[in-house]
């Protein structure tokens, strides 16, 4: 069975038993699950997932499921790693406390916690954490760096999943910072009746326990032999678990090695012209500014700008460069998962949506306008999803010319002597830009 398969299995595994919902995605006419098919992808891309819906809805068991069978890890090792978002939560709970043993012999030591150890990370309720304590875990989440005392662990593979409630008197915002380190935002929605009706009928979470190798894991976890010691130890037992699940549950699951070499198949998917070109257009209209040069959320544009009709009139803020690096990655990553030769625009169109819903933020005006909308969507994805078809509708428009232009800027940037194109669109005045032209 090759690596796809693999992969494939585990999501109708998941899909069949543990995690019911209605496909509301659908891709090269194949329909899916948004919020377990991103939850997959993030596995294997090691990204970062922010999960947002009602409470009780599955946000935060659909990515221990998913991550459970990628990572090889028993459910309750995944549990006791988990950080819960309340305002009294720790430093020390988040990452790591002294070992006071060995400081009253005069030793200073650090007791890492599960959730600084593991490759698998969750964050439940993080917009219950104060801003303060989001920003703790900002540079850990960034680049698997963890820091307490004089002591560091830095994680080689790790993901990230944190759960978000709507809003209420409890909840604080997610900080800019951090809120930008997310790859993708999905809702886990409300499943229907029948399937609500059925979720109860099956201990689900029996399926992926297995006390023997929970008990093994936890108590290494828990010893104080070097970290990459304990994660060499933890690995082998993580095949024996992948061994029980294939014999128990009958899922084949992926090893260590076997999500490396997903990685170099994910990575080698290529990018059609037309995939391409659109992901360049969707970034000048997030960031470009016809009066101030670029887009900065202190900064508004005036009523009667000449790129009005464009998505830059109608956001505060400017796309950061993470942006384009989360739509290639989910958009190879789909694109691999789905069987396709190659990115084209249809993956990068799904993807986009996912990618920017948290990160764009809107003028009030804008928001107005389209609140009270009929939609299946929370209103951010909604508007992500509305952007996103309108930016690929002026795409079709005129993706010759924008090819076009982009070709002869690079010959121009090369050394020839022509002219660039002229066009009704930001990206024609970016190109201008980058050859030191203004527009």
């Amino acid at each position: 069975m090759n690596f796809r398969d693999k992969v494939r299995n585990i999501y109708r595994f998941i899909e069949d038993n543990l995690y019911f919902n209605r496909p509301d995605m659908e891709i090269k006419g194949e329909r899916y699950i948004s919020s377990l098919l991103f939850s997959l992808l993030t596995c294997l891309n090691q990204g970062k997932e922010l999960i947002i819906g009602e409470p009780g809805l599955g946000k935060t068991t659909s990515a221990e499921y998913v991550s459970s069978l990628v990572y090889q890890y028993p459910l309750a090792v995944i549990w006791s790693s988990e950080v819960h978002g309340h305002p009294e939560q720790t430093e020390e709970k988040i990452i790591g406390r002294p070992d006071l043993g060995d400081l009253n012999k005069g030793t200073e030591n650090v007791v890492w916690s599960g959730f600084a150890q593991l490759p698998v990370k969750i964050v439940d309720e993080i917009n219950r954490l104060p801003e303060t304590k989001q920003s703790m875990i900002l540079d850990g989440v960034d680049r698997g760096k963890w820091e307490y005392l004089n002591d560091i662990i830095l994680n080689k593979e790790y993901c990230l999943f944190a759960t978000a409630n709507y809003q209420d008197k409890g909840t604080n915002t997610i900080i800019a910072p951090l809120i930008d380190r997310f790859d993708v935002m999905v809702e886990s929605k409300h499943p229907g009746p029948s399937l609500s009706f059925l979720i109860g009928e099956v201990k689900k979470e029996d399926l992926l326990r297995c006390v023997h190798h929970e008990k093994e894991i936890l108590d290494l976890l828990k010893s104080k032999i070097p970290y990459e010691d304990k994660l060499s130890n933890i690995e082998k037992i993580c095949k024996k678990y992948g061994d029980y699940l294939q014999k128990h549950a009958g899922i084949e699951t992926v090893s260590k090695e076997d999500r490396r070499d997903i990685r170099k198949e994910i990575n080698k998917e290529n990018f059609d012209l037309d995939a391409s070109a659109f992901i360049i257009m969707v970034i000048a209209e997030l960031s470009f500014c016809y009066k101030y040069g670029q887009k900065r959320s202190n900064e508004d544009c005036d009523e009667g700008c000449h790129y009005t009709g464009y998505l830059c009139h109608g956001i505060r803020n400017c796309a950061s460069n993470r942006l384009p690096t989360s739509i290639k990655h989910y958009a190879q990553a789909l694109s691999w998962f789905v069987g396709s030769e190659e990115v084209d625009i249809e993956h990068v169109r799904a993807v986009i949506p996912h990618a920017i819903a948290h990160r764009i933020q809107w003028k009030e005006e804008h928001i107005l306008q389209r609140e009270k909308d009929t939609r299946c969507d929370p209103l951010p994805i909604y508007l992500a999803k509305e952007a996103t078809d309108d930016l690929l509708r002026r795409y079709n428009e005129q993706k010759e010319e924008i090819k076009t232009a982009l070709a002869l800027g690079f010959r121009i940037l090369n050394g020839e002597d022509i002219k660039p194109v002229e066009g009704d669109h930001p990206l024609y005045a970016e190109i201008r830009n980058d050859l030191g032209l203004r527009f």
